[in-house]
């Protein structure tokens, strides 16, 4: 890979890991309702799981879409469904209290990976790194490159997300602003699911 192809990659995943989407609305979400520690797995899982998932991709499992594209329109409805179950977790979560126990927990590290498979946007940030940034010269070095660089630079960014969150729950500090935050952040992650909608039409 070329040092040109290279620092447009590393642009491309920053933009793509740092930007809104499901990862990050969930992470917000998580960093209010939890705190960093406990949503660490959940970060965790996001990176390594896009990595392996951008691996897999890279080794031709996109192909079996294109061959058989019912497989593909079958994700779609999986990743509506359960990004719409997600949505009304995060809508009803209760954050733990020095008196109470939570409620309901943050994601774990194999959820958070797994979810990786439903997430429009890291199908997007997945088929984008390979069919724009990977050079057919040494093809699989160059894969588990872009996809170890696709981690490094993904933890960072996706930590900073819950770390916004963190900083949001002394604003946050009724029961009200709460309930008001988690809705608004359960209507976005909805929102994320308008390009998986119109793409299949």
């Amino acid at each position: 890979m070329t040092p040109e192809l290279l620092a447009a990659f590393i642009m491309f995943a920053f933009v793509s890991s740092v930007t809104p989407g499901p990862n990050n609305m969930m992470l917000l979400a998580s960093g209010v309702n939890y705190g960093f520690r406990r949503t660490l797995p959940h970060m965790l899982g996001i990176s390594l799981g896009h990595m392996l998932m951008v691996i897999l991709m890279g080794l031709g499992l996109g192909q079996l879409f294109t061959l058989y594209p019912v497989l593909h329109t079958g994700l779609k409805l999986l990743a509506a469904l359960y990004l719409s179950y997600l949505a009304w977790k995060i809508a009803t979560a209760v954050p733990p209290t020095p008196t109470e126990p939570a409620c309901s927990k943050p994601f774990g590290f194999f959820q958070a990976a797994a979810f990786q498979w439903v997430n429009p946007k890291a199908w997007v940030m997945a088929i984008g790194a390979i069919t724009t940034y990977l050079p057919t010269q040494d093809f699989y070095s160059n894969l588990i490159l872009i996809a170890l660089l696709f981690a490094l630079i993904n933890i960072p960014s996706v930590s900073a997300w819950t770390l916004f969150g963190m900083a949001l729950r002394s604003l946050l500090g009724t029961p009200t602003r709460l309930r008001i935050f988690n809705w608004t952040m359960a209507a976005l992650l909805m929102c994320s699911l308008y390009p998986l909608v119109l793409s299949t039409h």
